[in-house]
Parts: C-alpha cells; structure tokens; sequence
C-alpha cells in the first residue's frame, strides 16, 4: 500500500474524544453524551467486541452492596492488599459508588446473581468482606453495553469509528493539555486525525509483555489486544505513570492461558491445594503477597498446586462447568476434554502467568486523582490503564463514568494541531511500509518478549534489570526496521512499538524501587526486604523534557481510613532523576568496541528475512454470514437502525428457522417496544434452536423488561411447552418479574423436569410459601431436596420444624443442607442434639453442616461439641467449626478452643481461627 501524504489525514472534531470501546471506554462515552457532550469513541477493532469484556464476566469482584460490606472495610482491605502504597481517595470512589455503577448496569440489563428474594448474592471468597457478585449469564455484557450505545438518543451525540487505532495524544504547544489524537485505520491505512476538548484513555492493560510459557504470541492471560498503548501514549503526552514496578501475575490452568477461576470456585466449595491436598494459601486477599505463597509452594517439594473441585457434588460441578465453559473461556471445556479430564474426578493443575502490567489487578497504571484525571490537563485515564489497585471491572465502569462526566465541560481545541507532533506520529506508524522486506513483526515482537521473561520478571536483581534496559535501548533500532505490506501489519508494528515502551518503565521502575514489596509482583533478591520507612511511597515516572526517563518518590498521602499495619510517613517529593544502571561485570575490558572482520558489514547487509507479518482473522464472521440465507443480511443491516417490533415481526415469523433464531438475536440486542411478549411466544416455537435462543434472550433482559400482563400470559403459556428447557426458563423469568404466585409454583412441582422444579422452589421463595415449600421435601431427585433444605433457610420468619423430614434424610448432601440451614432458622435444644449426633457422622458433608448449624445453638451445648470437631479429620469439617465458634465468641471457652486452631495445618482454619 501507499503511505497516505499528512495533508490528506481525515480530520475529526469532538467534544470528548474516548480512545478504547471496551469496559471504561463505554461508560466515559454514555456518560459524557448524556452531559450534552459530542463524542467521538475510537477503537482498533469493533466496539461490538471489543476489550476484557468481549467474551463476558463470570462475576463481580469489588461488589461493595449496602448491608453485605462497608466501604471503608473495602478501602482498608485494598490498602493491605497493596502493601500500604494506596491513594484511598481514589479506591474509595470504587467503594462508595460501586454499587450505583451495578444499579446502573442492571437497568441496562446485565444481569448479576440473586436471591429469591430479588436481593444481590454477594458470596464471601476472602476471609474478610463479602465483595464478590457472581454473573453466572454474564456473557453478553459488552452486547449490552453495545445496545447502550446504539440508542438513538446516544447515536444522536456518539459518533463510533471503528477499526481507528491513535498511536498519539495530541498536546498544546502552549499549555500541554490533551486536544486530541493522531490516528490509522487499520483496514485502509488512512492517515486521522482529531481535535478535541478532552481525551479520556481507556486502552486497558500491558497484558503483552511477558511471554507466555507457549511461546504463543497473543496465548495471554490478559486480552492480547491489550499491547500497552495507552501507557506509551500517556507517557509520550507527558503525563505521571505510577507503580509499572508492581507487576500483574496471576495463577492460571496449566498449559491454557486462561484463570483458573478461583473467585468463580470458592463460593461452590472449590480451594487450591498443594499435590498432598493441603490447602496452603494463608495470605487473606489476592495480592502479590498470595502470589508468593503461590509460587513458593509451587516451587518446593509440595507442588504442583492445583485447584481442587472433585470433592464437589454434581449439581455444583455442573453449575461450575456451566460458567466457565462458557462465560469466562469457551474454549476450556474442550481443553479439559483433550486432556481426558473431568472436573469430578481430576483437580485442575495451575501454574504462573507471564508478567503484565495492570492497574485493576495490581496497582500498575497512568497516575489519576479521584476524578480520573491524569498530570497533563484534560487527559483522563480510567480502568485497568488507571493506577487505582485491584479496581476491577466495576471500579472500571466507575472511573469511566468519572471521566466522562469531567470531561464533557470541555469543548474542541480551536487552534492548529501540532506539526511536529503530527509528523512524528506519521513516521511512528508508516515506517515498516518502506521496507517492506524488512524483519516480520512477529519475530521481532518475540525476541523483546523473550528479554522482558529472560531479565524483568520475579524475582529481580539489579543487574538483570540493567541488561534489560540495555537490550530495550537496542531493539529500538529494530524495530525501526520492522517489515510491513499491509494496515493490519502497520497495527501490530505499532503495537511492538508500545511494549517495547512498557517494557523499558518496568524495567527502570523496578531498578528505582530498591525495596522488595507487594510479594511477587516486585520481589528484589537484591534488596530482600521491605522497607517502609524510605518507601511507603508511590514512584512515579514521566518524560523529561531532554526525552530521559525520570522519577519520583511521591508520599504516600494520610490514609482516610486507618490501617493497623501501615502509617503514611509524609513529606516531600523526593526526585530520583533518571535511574543509574548497575554494572555488569564480562570477560574483558570495555574501554574500546571489537575491531571489524574484514567483510562483515558486507555478511550483515547480506543477512535476509523469512516469514509473514499477522494476518486479518476478522472475516470469518462476515464470511458465514455470507453464506446464509439473504433474509439473515437483511436483518443484520435492519439491526443496525434499532427497528421497532413491527419491523421485525416478519423474520420472527419467517418459516426458515435460522432466520427466527437470528432475528431472535437482533430483538433481543435492540428490545424495542413489546419485545418481553414477542420473546415469550417464541418460547413456543417449532424449532428446539429458536427456542433456546429466545430463552437465553429473556433471561439477559429480565431487568429490562416490563412485566406487563402480555409478557405475563405469554409466560404462563410457556409452561405447557414440552420442552424442559423453555418451561425453567419461564419460570425463572415469572419469578424474576415478579409475576407468578404460589399456586402457579406448586403446581410446577409435579413438573418432569429436575431444573423445572428447582426453579418452582426458588419461586415459593420468593413469594414466602413455607409450606407449599415443605410439601417438596419428598421431591425424589437429592438436587430439589438440597434446594429445599436451603429455601426454607430463605423464606421470611424462618422455623425448624419444615426440615424435620429433611433432617432425617437418607442422602447425605441433603442431610448436610438441611443441618447447614439451622444456622439460619435457629437451633433450639432438640435441633441442637440432632447437629451434636450427626457430628459422628461418616459423611464429612453432613458433619460439616452440623457444625454450621451449631452456630445458631446456646452456647453450652454448641461450645464443647464443636471443640471436639476441631480435631475432626476433614479440613472443610474443621473450618466449618472455626465459622460457628466464631459466633459464640463471647464464650471464654470458644475463646479457648479457637486459640488451639490457630496452629491448624491447614490454612484456611488457621486464618479463621486467628480472627478470634
């Protein structure tokens, strides 16, 4: 291709320029346009698909929920998690507007987990707070997120460029605030640029920099995408980064670049445990601190780790199953089944990722103040690019919303945009065109890849962090001469450019930091200990103006909520300047270069270079929707326009199913006017596809619907279709809505279908129907009677006396639910003798819900008994007495047996048993 001339750049004006359609990027559009702001969202793929969020979210992290936690136990959890270097106004906005943020996103229709009751079913992973918010069908909450978007109130005001890729922030020469952004389009290479008012960041993480065990290019942990360039390019606009030394390292399935899914496991009774299975995690939060145990036992003669879920029944298997293979990683469950393997009869082995850097899973990231703004003027970061640690997505959505509300006051620069920077940015991205026999990005993307796992990753010494930055200094040269035909090619040359950059702060940074903190994410064998006093500091870097790389140590500023373990020390700045390499001792004397072969410059020139760059892999959508029905292209375009429900009733009705099935899709992506009864008759529809199309449909959008007598009678219709599937869904869609009674639930109960009934359960819940519920004791499958057991635990005005039946149960897993359930509908006297006989039981289920029952019993019965349990041979019995003793703490003697715990071999009772 041709290299576009800079005076044919198409230019853009904006209010708010967004640069990143993924989880921030989103919410700083909306909310900037619903300001009254003209946005312009660019992003290098398709914003339909685009960032973290793409293959969906199997659950909330940081859910700070009224009732369940406190924001100021979430900004104190956070602050140790971080090892003390905490800005907590900024964590605190996560904490106190989270929730808000989770209100807004269900209006949207995301939808996260609850209770019968309509209430939120935040679990406890941590051993302090109850944070995590499980999205079992959170798959499609960037599509969502897209709907948003679309609107026509939002198309009105944001304007979308896809496959647009700024390789820089444009500032004023003058003042150094952000005007706007020199870009590509990466399909037709046409040079863009923008003037605007503001610009808000949201590129996401560094999530390629270290290499992965595949050696696999793009086989990361993080979004491949995820390359780096909001660093590169805040850094290269002269704004603060801070924290690139506090590395992102996760524990990951072996051989499979995906997360092993602990947050998503804990709450079903799942728990990592070394190859004797033991579970040897006593660090509380998942930090680097944890990540060092991790690695550690790992490395000792008790490893491999894995992830222990073949103990778990099969109801919570084939729950576990139902997200993770399809929420969180599509493709793990034909991973797993390559390998032979089955959750119920072999534990996951885990292992180490490669290094990245990310502010919402460590603290590394574009420094922000409480209002996302950067240290350049009307530059604003948010997300996992924003150094707010361990933010998350909903601190993502939050920091968003932040920027977009700051940024829309501001309106498009008015003068010329700057020459030289522009011509800079030309060069950046149009070079590898001029050689186009030059090396292929892939090979030079993985020898740099390989330095940063060779040099910069755990643990870290001086010296290897100076050969890195002297092996970064020196591929800048090569990647000058990068090799490029294609605009697909000039993206990812682009992109090496970026984490050649990020790898050269994480280097540096991690050589300024001469302390060991945060465990393994900046563990200095050279400098092994923490050392608060000279560094309870954030180091900041940024861009002089000579073009070196420079620091400073930042204080820490006075906590706004108190933390034992840590006390700001305050002060001023201290400026480190520019980091001094430490010397590396050779063979012999560097005083002068090697004297040239005869011939050599001659051999080098000869050199030559073999392979292809990256190919465009984005057809293979538009190719099968070629070669479907023509019907299906009409309705792909029709979608685009947000159609009314008149507009699309012929495809809802065609009599080719795959036509139905996708305009299923597209009315459940625009949800005109009467789409909940347009979805619901579709729940009858002749074709099994279609009809778990419209099923999955209704349940993405239960949040949105109204419930209105049409969608109501539909619904009720539904649960005469001879189909299991569409009866359950409509059901849980009746109860959701609130739109079922007790009677239409009994009658449910005689349904054939398993997870029909249970979801029949779960509606005599919500409307409180103790005794249509009791009724179902009987129920012959063990899945409805566990689902009792527990409901009658949730009901309004719990009482004992409905477990009777299922007290005396002849399955186990019921025997251990309905006992678990007197935690919660009281243990009088008689109950209190059955959970002190069944502790003898064989079944450790059954002794371990005994033992959480006891929590609820007096104190003079529960107390000894459970001090007994503590010697019990099973880890999980043992922590389930740690739990309930904890609630009779006031008792001396639970006091006293709690203290015997603390020495527990195993991990988990010991941290409990510790908080006594």
């Amino acid at each position: 291709m041709d290299i576009p001339a800079i005076g044919d750049a198409e230019e853009i004006s904006c209010d708010v320029l967004v640069i990143g359609g993924g989880t921030a990027g989103t919410m700083a559009a909306l909310t900037a346009a619903e300001r009254g702001a003209r946005v312009l969202l660019l992003e290098k793929a398709h914003v339909r698909h685009s960032g973290a969020l793409a293959m969906g979210m199997d659950g909330v992290n940081n859910a700070v929920v009224p009732g369940r936690a406190e924001p100021d136990d979430y900004v104190a959890e956070i602050t140790r998690a971080n090892d003390g270097v905490v800005d907590q106004s900024t964590v605190r906005q996560t904490a106190t507007r989270g929730f808000a943020m989770v209100q807004r996103l269900e209006s949207y229709g995301v939808k996260f987990e609850k209770d019968e009751h309509g209430e939120y079913a935040v679990r406890q992973v941590h051993r302090s707070g109850s944070y995590v918010l499980p999205m079992p069908e959170g798959k499609d909450v960037k599509k969502v997120l897209y709907r948003q978007l679309r609107r026509r109130e939002m198309r009105e005001l944001i304007r979308i460029e896809n496959r647009v890729m700024p390789v820089r922030v444009l500032t004023a020469p003058d003042d150094g605030r952000a005007i706007g952004a020199a870009a590509f389009n990466t399909r037709t290479g046409a040079f863009v640029t923008v003037r605007a008012g503001a610009v808000v960041l949201a590129t996401g993480p560094c999530g390629r920099l270290g290499l992965p065990a595949s050696g696999y290019l793009y086989g990361t942990y993080e979004n491949p995408t995820n390359a780096g360039d909001g660093y590169a390019m805040a850094y290269h606009a002269g704004a603060a980064l801070t924290g690139i030394e506090c590395f992102q390292i996760n524990p990951l399935i072996k051989d499979y670049n995906g997360p092993a899914c602990a947050y998503v496991a804990n709450p079903f009774g799942g728990y990592q445990v070394n190859r004797h299975g033991e579970r040897f995690v006593d660090s509380d939060y998942w930090s680097g601190q944890m990540m060092a145990e991790f690695a550690a036992e790992l490395a000792s003669d008790r490893g491999p780790v894995f992830l222990k879920l073949s103990h778990l029944p099969e109801e919570s298997v084939a729950s576990l199953e139902s997200i993770l293979h399809t929420t969180e990683r599509p493709t793990r469950g034909t991973f797993h089944a390559n390998r032979g393997h089955d959750y119920r009869t072999h534990d996951i082995e885990m292992h180490i990722s490669e290094i990245g850097l990310c502010g919402g899973h460590s603290a590394s990231g574009v420094r922000v103040d409480d209002h996302a703004r950067t240290t350049v003027p009307r530059l604003y970061a948010a997300g996992d690019l924003a150094s707010v640690p361990h933010n998350y997505m909903i601190g993502a959505f939050v920091f968003g919303d932040l920027a977009g509300a700051d940024a829309a006051r501001y309106s498009p620069y008015e003068g010329e945009l700057p020459a030289g920077q522009l011509a800079a940015a030309h060069e950046l991205i149009y070079r590898p065109l001029r050689r186009p026999d030059g090396p292929p990005q892939p090979q030079v993307e993985y020898k740099l890849r390989r330095f940063v796992n060779d040099y910069v990753a755990p643990p870290k010494t001086g010296a290897k962090l100076s050969l890195a930055v002297e092996a970064f200094d020196r591929m800048t040269g090569e990647i000058a001469e990068m090799g490029a035909t294609t605009a697909h090619e000039l993206m990812r040359c682009a992109e090496v450019s970026f984490i050649r950059d990020c790898a050269e702060m994480a280097a540096r940074a991690s050589l300024a930091r001469t302390e060991s903190r945060w465990g393994l994410y900046h563990e200095r064998t050279d400098h092994p200990e923490r050392d608060d006093a000279g560094w309870l500091h954030h180091l900041d870097l940024r861009k002089s103006a000579s073009g070196a790389m420079e620091f400073t140590a930042r204080p820490v500023e006075p906590y706004l909520v108190p933390v034992d373990d840590f006390t700001p020390v305050g002060g001023p700045e201290r400026h480190l300047g520019e980091v001094a390499l430490v010397p590396v001792a050779t063979a012999g004397p560097r005083r002068t270069p090697p004297a040239a072969r005869a011939g050599s410059a001659a051999a080098a020139t000869a050199a030559g270079a073999a392979g292809a760059g990256g190919t465009a892999g984005a057809a293979g959508a538009a190719g099968a929707a070629a070669g479907s029905s023509p019907r299906i292209l009409e309705l792909l375009a029709l979608a685009e326009e947000s159609p009314d429900l008149a507009a699309l009733h012929p495809y809802l009705t065609d009599a080719d199913p795959a036509v139905r099935g996708a305009a299923v899709a597209a009315l459940g992506e625009t949800v005109p006017a009467g789409a909940g009864p347009a979805l619901a008759a579709r729940l009858a529809d002749g074709d099994p596809a279609v009809r778990a199309a419209a099923a999955g449909a209704l349940r993405e959008l239960l949040e949105v619907l109204p419930g209105d007598p049409g969608l109501a009678a539909g619904l009720r219709a539904a649960l005469a279709v001879p189909d299991a599937a569409v009866r359950a869904a409509a059901l849980e869609a009746l109860r959701a809505l609130r739109l079922g009674d007790a009677g239409l639930y009994a009658a449910a109960l005689a349904d054939a279908g398993v997870d029909v009934r249970i979801h029949a359960v779960r509606g005599l819940v919500s409307v409180d129907a103790a005794a249509e519920l009791a009724a179902a004791a009987g129920d012959p499958a063990r899945e409805v009677r566990v689902a009792v057991a527990k409901g009658l635990a949730a009901v309004r005005d719990p009482a004992p006396a409905p477990l009777d039946p299922l007290l005396s149960d002849a399955d186990p897993l019921v025997r251990g639910a309905a006992l678990g359930a007197l935690a919660s509908v009281g243990c009088p006297d008689g109950y209190a003798r059955t959970a002190v006989a069944a502790l003898a039981d064989p079944a450790w289920q059954v002794r371990a819900g005994a033992a959480a029952g006891l929590s609820a019993a007096a104190a003079e019965t529960a107390v000894p008994a459970l001090a007994k349990v503590l010697a019990d041979a099973d880890a999980d019995v043992r922590k389930a007495a740690v739990l309930a003793l904890l609630a009779h703490r006031d008792s001396a003697e639970a006091r006293a047996a709690l203290a015997t715990a603390v020495g527990d071999p195993d991990a988990d009772v010991r941290a409990y048993a510790a908080r006594a």
